[in-house]
């Protein structure tokens, strides 16, 4: 009985689940109330009003699917997706690898790592504006990198990317990986500085040489660190519009058209807000088509375990 009696006592001296950390669930109301009615409220109100025929003002005048369809048959669309896929792909992988090189290379200790780090971050702290009209400079042939190039005696060097309807988005992807990339440097030397020192002893003593240490056993213990520089840089991706702005604003013709500049251009310049809607809306789309797999990736493992 007595001991009944003391498991009772303590059981009711433990606080309800409600009440722990009051203060801190106070002090997150107001956030809460922001992400439900600006981010939640507006996101429906968006899609709400994408099936409507808005034009300069929202007006609940129904038309279904009829947005989208257009949507879908506009040349202009269909540019900017193939735009963004081009650049989505070759900014994913070249951005992963660069980051994750640059990492690999501070975690040796090296002398200066500091003065390296904040280099190779720097870019980031700059705007995609700033950094777009800096790279457009950089790329411009009456001054820039070709005219260096021809000043020291190589006349015949070319280098004109964002004039070139082919290769404008080589220019873009140049100055978005000059920008993202040290940001993927610093959470990927994090995730370098939490692998134990006890494992790269192990590896020598078996004789395991550094990349196949790297791709064996390094990589896969840091899954979730590439899986949120995934996301991170995926996220950088669809949202893609001060660099184009900056840099091309989506010349020469359409040929660096993104889907954020399609949503901004009908929404504010056409005067279009049903079209603009139906636009954004895909984009959310592809938004939620990226963070189920990292949400299953990141705690559907963990349940099953």
């Amino acid at each position: 009985m007595t001991v009944i009696s003391d498991h009772s006592t303590s059981a009711s001296k433990r606080p309800n689940r409600l009440f722990r950390n009051l203060m801190a669930k106070v002090a997150s109301i107001p956030m809460i109330l922001t992400a439900l009615v600006v981010f939640v409220g507006g996101t429906t109100w968006t899609i709400v009003y994408s099936f409507t025929g808005s034009r300069m003002l929202p007006k609940t005048n129904w038309v279904g699917l009829d947005q989208y369809e257009r949507l879908w048959t506009t040349d202009r669309w269909i540019i900017s997706i193939k735009n963004l896929a081009l650049y989505g792909v070759c900014s994913l992988i070249l951005t992963l690898v660069i980051g994750f090189t640059l990492a690999a290379l501070l975690d040796r200790k090296i002398r200066g790592e500091n003065v390296f780090r904040t280099i190779f971050l720097y870019p980031f702290a700059l705007s995609f504006v700033v950094t777009g009209l800096a790279w457009q400079w950089i790329l411009n042939p009456d001054f820039g990198l070709q005219s260096v190039v021809r000043d020291w005696g190589w006349n015949s060097f070319t280098f004109n990317p964002l004039n070139d309807p082919d290769t404008v988005m080589f220019g873009l992807l140049i100055a978005g990986i000059w920008q993202g990339s040290g940001l993927i440097m610093c959470i990927m030397l994090a995730g370098l500085r939490g692998i134990d020192e006890d494992i790269w002893k192990a590896a020598r003593v078996d004789g395991i040489g550094t990349v196949k240490t790297y791709v064996q056993i390094i990589i896969p213990m840091m899954r979730p660190v590439f899986i949120t520089a995934l996301v991170l840089i995926a996220s950088g991706i669809i949202k893609l519009y001060d660099l184009v702005v900056a840099q091309t604003n989506g010349g020469p013709g359409l040929s660096s058209e993104v889907p954020a500049k399609y949503v901004i251009n009908y929404m504010f310049r056409a005067q279009n807000l049903g079209q603009g809607f139906a636009a954004s809306t895909m984009m959310l789309v592809s938004v939620v088509i990226i963070l189920i797999p990292w949400a299953y990736l990141e705690f559907g493992g963990k349940k099953r375990g």
